[in-house]
C-alpha cells in the first residue's frame, strides 16, 4: 500500500505550525512558531496580534516542515488544517493558506477539528492505543471528557461549566503574581509548596455527575487572596498554587477514573494543554495504576498546540473519505463531532 503523507497546518490560537505526518502515526516534521514571549506583554493572547503574527509566519513553518520531512508538495497525499474551534481571525489564516495550496497544487483538502487532533496527539508515541478508550481533554479552553468509540467517532460524556482548568490555572497565576502563560508556571511553582495548605473547593454537579465546574474554585483563590491582603496576612504564593492545583487534579482524576470505571475503559488517555502539566501525570497515572487501568498520555510537546496532532486526526478522516471543498471557513465555536 502506497505511503499517506499528509502536510498538517495548525493556527487556532497563538502557535503557527505544520507538520508532516506518515501513515497517520509517523511524524516526520513538526514545526511550531510559538507567540508566547509575544503575548506575555499583554498578559494573555490578543486575537488581533496574533492572527498578524500567523500571516508573517505561516509560510516559514511550511517550507521549514517539508524540508525537515525532506518532502516537497508532489509527494502530499492531502492537506490538514484546523478550522475549528478556535480564535477566528487565527483560524482563518491557516484555512485560506491551506486552499491556496491545495488548490495551486491539486492536492485534496481535509478540515480537522481542533479537539480531535488533540486527541489524536496520543497515537503518534503510542502505537498499540486503539479505540475504543476514555479520553479527558484540558486546555486552555476545553475541559471535556470523551469516549473515543471508534476513530472519528466521539461522545462527550462531560464539559466544563464555566471556565476551563486551562483558564482557570491563567486566572489564579495571573492572581498571584506569575503572569502569562499561567499553567507552567502554576506546575512549577506548585513543587514547592505544601498542596495540603490551603483547603480550597472542589465543585460537583448535581446535575451532570461528569461535568466540571473551576469557576467557584477560581473565585476561592481570589477571595483567600483578597482577604489575606485585607487582614495584612503574608501570603505563600507557593502554598497557593500547590493547593489550588491539588483541587483542579483531584476532580479531574476522580471524573475521568469514575468515567473509565462506569464506561467499563481500560484504557484512558489525557490530552490538551494542560496534560503536560507534571502533577496531573503523575496523579492519573497512580489512580490508574491502582484501578487496572492502563494509561496514555502525549509527551508535552504534542499536548501544546502542534501541527502533527492535526495530520494524524487527518489522516484518519482522509482514509474515511473526508474531503473539504474550497468554501471551507473557519467555525471558531465548531463542536465535537460536528463536521
Amino acid at each position: 500500500m502506497e505511503d499517506v503523507l499528509i502536510l498538517a497546518i495548525e493556527s487556532s490560537c497563538d502557535e503557527t505550525a505544520a507538520a508532516v505526518v506518515k501513515n497517520g502515526r509517523e511524524v516526520l516534521s513538526n514545526v511550531i512558531s510559538s507567540q508566547i514571549a509575544l503575548h506575555t506583554l499583554y498578559g494573555g493572547v490578543v486575537p488581533e496580534i496574533a492572527s498578524r503574527k500567523h500571516i508573517e509566519k505561516i509560510n516559514q513553518v511550511i517550507t521549514e516542515a517539508l524540508d525537515q520531512a525532506r518532502v516537497s508538495l508532489s509527494d502530499i497525499t492531502a492537506i490538514g488544517v484546523t478550522y475549528g474551534p478556535g480564535l477566528v481571525g487565527a483560524l482563518l489564516v491557516g484555512v485560506a493558506e491551506a486552499k491556496a495550496i491545495s488548490y495551486a497544487a491539486g492536492i485534496p483538502l481535509v478540515g480537522v477539528h481542533h479537539i480531535e487532533g488533540h486527541i489524536c496527539a496520543n497515537y503518534i508515541e503510542n502505537k498499540e492505543l486503539e479505540p475504543p478508550f476514555l479520553c479527558l481533554v484540558v486546555s486552555g479552553g476545553h475541559t471535556h471528557l470523551v469516549r473515543v468509540a471508534d476513530y472519528r467517532t466521539y461522545e462527550i460524556l462531560g464539559r466544563t461549566r464555566d471556565d476551563a482548568a486551562g483558564e482557570a490555572f491563567d486566572k489564579v497565576a495571573r492572581a498571584i503574581g506569575l503572569g502569562y502563560p499561567g499553567g507552567p508556571k502554576i506546575d512549577k511553582l506548585a513543587r514547592e509548596g505544601n498542596p495540603e495548605a490551603i483547603v480550597f473547593p472542589r465543585a460537583k454537579l448535581s446535575d451532570g455527575e461528569y461535568d466540571f465546574s473551576f469557576s467557584g474554585l477560581k473565585s476561592a483563590v481570589l477571595n483567600y487572596l483578597n482577604g489575606c491582603h485585607m487582614k495584612g496576612e503574608p501570603v505563600c504564593e507557593a502554598d497557593v498554587a500547590a493547593s489550588f492545583q491539588r483541587a483542579v487534579i483531584d476532580v479531574l482524576v476522580e471524573h475521568a477514573i469514575h468515567g473509565a470505571k462506569a464506561f467499563r475503559m481500560d484504557q484512558l488517555a489525557i490530552a490538551g494543554g494542560v496534560a503536560s502539566n507534571s502533577s496531573l501525570r503523575a496523579a492519573m497515572e497512580e489512580a490508574c495504576r491502582r484501578e487496572g487501568i492502563r494509561f496514555y498520555h502525549p509527551s508535552p510537546i504534542f499536548c501544546t498546540d502542534n501541527a502533527a496532532m492535526i495530520g494524524v486526526a487527518a489522516y484518519y478522516e482522509y482514509m474515511a473519505g473526508t474531503r473539504s471543498g474550497l468554501d471551507l471557513n473557519a467555525v471558531p465555536n465548531l463542536k465535537l463531532g460536528e463536521r
